[in-house]
């Protein structure tokens, strides 16, 4: 890949939410932040975002995430439309998914002890419930909303402090999804199919929200799920004869294809909204794993007259794709790196690491579609540091913006120093009173 090419879709990216920020200094904050995202940064938080973009103190970063004027949700919707013009495709598929981000403390919004599937246990974390958007372009991610308890949304003094709007209720993951997946439909993006996990196949309110938007879907649901005689998907899929499962293929994976066994059978045909003769019909799905045959995934699917189960098949494995875009924005782009505390800025780190994000899928869309072949898309999308010039492969090490002085890293290393030193006192003095005594300053010297 190009470096040219690389910076060039960048920049088209920068300008086009570059209207968003009212200010020089915000766009030049917005620019460095992005920058630092796809740049080599060990941990891209806002202290070393900013030393790697040259700066004194982090305090221009870290007012761009928590005090500046300007809104994120507003540079998602120009993402959304840079992704339809990047990736759009009439059969697009949109996927929704959440993932956990540990954390420590009892502060930062929305954290408390949960299931993180990220972590496969109960672990103290937020969790975000995200969209993504698949075509046979690329994928990226699309939309988030950030879960919040009950713990959190029944004390409005602790939403207060931190800054959770005050119209932000309860809302379970079921209902997040729901509101994304009616903002994607209205946004440019073209969707055909819908699919999820379980978490949002079983809210029957989105599946008939889709059922009557007249678009398809295929979405995870327990074995519990209820379904016509004999009431129970599981049952029904048991009473299924062997020569129901047919052997399909749900896309390509890192060692192949994903190959499983399905079986498949449409439930009662229902008319049109508008009572015509339907149009669409809906079905019950069964994955079977080969080498594991007791595991079974279920779903319920609705999709036009005529569809076969080799194309539900491939929709429901389309799900991969947003298990790709975190793998992804979070080893490239710092999605799960962040150290902010606040409602607000959890939205806006997570909202420019989407943007950082979808400009590689963008880049390596149309590196794929120059070379006229279509593959995976990697996941180091960032430019290679071999070239070729003059007829000789060269080693290229990225620049690191510091200004090439070594007084820019002493003056980092001191400021460090010094906040790590105030916040132990500052840690040391809120813990007194159950124990803890403050170092003296000679112990300290002496650590």
């Amino acid at each position: 890949m190009r470096p040219d090419v690389w910076s060039a879709e960048l920049e088209e990216a920068l300008v086009r939410i570059g209207h968003r920020f009212g200010r020089a200094d915000l766009r030049r904050q917005m620019r460095a932040y992005v920058h630092g995202l796809l740049g080599p940064v060990g941990r891209k938080n806002s202290w070393q975002l900013a030393e790697y973009a040259g700066h004194r103190t982090p305090a221009g970063l870290q007012n761009l995430l928590n005090r500046a004027r300007w809104s994120a949700d507003e540079v998602r919707d120009d993402l959304q439309e840079y992704i339809a013009e990047k990736l759009g495709d009439p059969d697009g598929v949109l996927v929704l998914d959440d993932t956990g981000f540990l954390k420590k403390g009892t502060v930062s919004a929305g954290v408390q002890r949960q299931y993180s599937g990220t972590a496969g246990r109960t672990e103290n974390c937020q969790i975000g419930v995200f969209a993504a958007y698949a075509t046979r372009q690329g994928r990226a991610l699309v939309d988030r909303e950030l879960y919040l308890p009950k713990s959190w949304t029944s004390h409005r003094d602790r939403c207060e402090a931190a800054k959770i709007p005050d119209d932000r209720d309860f809302a379970t993951k079921g209902d997040l999804a729901k509101a994304m997946i009616q903002r994607a439909l209205a946004s440019p993006l073209p969707i055909a199919r819908v699919t999820a996990d379980s978490a949002c196949g079983q809210e029957w309110r989105l599946r008939r929200m889709l059922e009557e938007a007249g678009v398809g879907y295929v979405l995870a649901v327990p074995k519990s799920q209820p379904v016509p005689a004999p009431g129970r998907i599981d049952l029904l899929i048991t009473q299924a004869p062997d020569e129901a499962w047919e052997r399909h293929s749900c896309g390509a994976g890192a060692k192949g294809p994903r190959v499983y066994d399905w079986a498949a059978a449409k439930l009662p045909a229902i008319p049109d909204f508008d009572g015509d003769h339907p149009t669409h019909e809906r079905w019950v799905l069964a994955r079977r794993s080969l080498a594991r045959p007791k595991e079974i995934a279920y779903y319920l699917a609705y999709a036009p007259v005529e569809t076969e189960v080799p194309e539900l098949a491939r929709i429901a494995g389309s799900r991969w794709a947003i298990e790709e875009c975190f793998q992804a924005a979070k080893n490239e782009c710092g999605l799960d790196q962040y150290e902010v505390r606040r409602y607000p800025g959890w939205y806006r780190h997570i909202t420019l690491a989407m943007l950082a994000h979808a400009v590689l899928s963008a880049t390596s869309a149309t590196a794929t579609a120059a070379r006229g072949a279509a593959e995976t898309v990697p996941v180091n999308l960032r430019p290679s540091p071999w070239q070729k010039s003059g007829g000789s492969w060269q080693f290229t090490v990225p620049h690191r913006h510091t200004g090439g002085k070594a007084d820019h890293a002493l003056s980092w290393s001191w400021w460090r120093r010094r906040h790590q030193a105030t916040a132990q006192r500052c840690h040391y003095r809120r813990r007194r009173g159950g124990g803890y005594e403050l170092p003296t300053p000679d112990a300290t010297a002496a650590e």
